[in-house]
């Protein structure tokens, strides 16, 4: 096969992804698929799985992926259709040394991609570069390799079953986005105790009731809806591809990624004390302290779920997560993110606890943090922003600068941090105090080196 050119905006950090059937379609996946199998098989690999998701055109892909890697020599389980982390699942259960996961995430319909893990690890950024150099070559490996149907939705789900620990039932509603979680969370929750609300359940890739995001707040307001009206005691919420996580209380108030992290946190610092938990540089400062005063060790990271995983795998935590609501679970899982393994784990704890949901919730200290700010920057300029901001902070007193991703900005009235995008042209923005007069500094502060950069800073509205 002579090699093609992949349109270099489909080759992102964390995986490959595209619209269809501009940037993504059956030729450019089937390629993708002979350059990661070719990787695999010089990597000592003899087997794939491969899973795909509920969007119109995954089945399609599907089929010209598993082409790809049996071209390569390779064995392929190909594992059916559910979330992300049933792929990632395939990989650990069966005799499988890799993996490809064809979905789009949470993007708009038109989108698809691939996610890839070898023996193990995530494969991403310089890989997917890599990658794309080796496509464009044309250099593959050749083999007449075999196909093994192996649909494993059911032994997954009583995987993530096995660790719910609860004895108190509770209702709950569950919100699919219509993504493909849909099946699992109806079986899942066909076995668990309580009462259980499911919406928008049905697998659907036109995504007709709302944006499969759970990251933003109006793509939860249907569950808020249910979840009060019909007095459940929570309810959660899943992007896309089932690896990042919504969450609700019987209020309908919404707790964000870091705010998940400190609850589950606090059961696995009672059954591992000391242990580090990893959350990225956009979490609250509400998150480390609460991880110090429970007796962990608080390690903030670079943002992005390849990056949290590898660190994660690095240094042994039993447990990590985003603000974009990837949760990692070590401590009795396998490390990687998977928002329904999240979702039963928190539920076993709201259960046993003797509190709700919302006494939890109001338990947990308060900040003032504004969105992230997302605006825009050349391309060639977003990280020499980063290293300008850098300099002048080093002759500034009275702060604490962390540096892994970007400038995180501490002082006594709160941070704020600002970092580039690994995608796009784009500068992201956070800030947060404890007091509003301390919030109006610490934005001032932040304006101000943005300013010296040339740069309009953003309103974070």
């Amino acid at each position: 096969m002579a090699g093609i050119s992949l349109d270099p905006t489909i080759l992102r950090e964390y995986d490959i992804r595209g619209t269809v059937p501009d940037t993504f379609n059956a030729d450019v996946i089937y390629a993708v698929a002979r350059g990661f199998g070719t990787i695999a098989v010089r990597d000592g690999c003899k087997t794939m799985a491969v899973g795909y998701d509920g969007r119109l055109s995954s089945p399609g892909l599907e089929e010209a992926a598993v082409r790809g890697f049996v071209e390569c020599g390779l064995k392929v389980f190909r594992v059916g259709q559910g979330p992300t982390p049933m792929l990632y699942f395939a990989t650990f259960d069966l005799p499988t040394d890799a993996g490809l996961m064809i979905t789009g995430s949470h993007n708009p319909e038109n989108y698809n991609g691939a996610k890839m893990v070898i023996r193990g690890q995530p494969f991403w950024g310089p890989d997917i570069q890599k990658l794309g150099t080796l496509v464009a070559a044309g250099d593959f490996e050749t083999g007449a390799g075999e196909t093994v149907d192996h649909p494993i939705i059911n032994d997954y789900v009583e995987r993530v079953f096995r660790d719910y620990t609860g004895d108190k039932p509770l209702t709950v509603a569950w919100d699919t986005g219509n993504g493909v979680s849909g099946d699992a969370v109806r079986a899942l929750t066909a076995k668990l105790p309580g009462e259980h609300v499911l919406i928008n359940i049905e697998i659907d890739g036109t995504f007709p009731n709302h944006h499969p995001d759970p990251t933003v707040e109006k793509n939860l307001e249907q569950l808020k809806q249910v979840v009060t009206g019909q007095r459940c005691n929570l309810g959660f919420a899943f992007d896309g591809d089932g690896d990042r996580l919504g969450l609700v209380d019987s209020q309908g108030r919404v707790l964000w990624g870091d705010q998940i992290l400190i609850i589950l946190a606090g059961e696995v610092l009672a059954d591992q004390p000391g242990s580090t938990i990893i959350a990225d540089v956009k979490a609250s400062q509400v998150f480390f302290d609460e991880v110090e005063r429970m007796g962990g060790t608080a390690m903030m990271w670079q943002t992005g779920h390849s990056n949290i995983k590898s660190k994660m795998k690095e240094i042994n935590a039993p447990l990590a997560g985003e603000m974009s609501a990837h949760i990692f679970f070590g401590h009795k899982y396998y490390g990687y993110d998977d928002a329904i393994y999240a979702a039963v784990r928190l539920l076993g704890i709201v259960s046993r606890s003797g509190k709700s949901l919302d006494e939890i919730f109001d338990a947990m200290p308060k900040m003032i943090t504004t969105p992230e700010a997302r605006f825009p920057c050349p391309e060639d300029r977003k990280f020499v922003v980063i290293e300008e901001v850098k300099q002048r902070l080093q002759s500034k007193s009275g702060i604490k600068v962390h540096d892994i991703d970007g400038v995180r900005v501490q002082s006594d009235d709160g941070w704020w941090l600002l970092r580039a995008s690994n995608t796009e042209p784009v500068l992201s923005a956070r800030c947060e105090s404890a007091s509003e007069e301390g919030l109006k500094r610490v934005k001032a502060a932040f304006a101000e080196e943005v300013s010296a950069c040339g740069l309009e800073p953003p309103n974070f509205t």
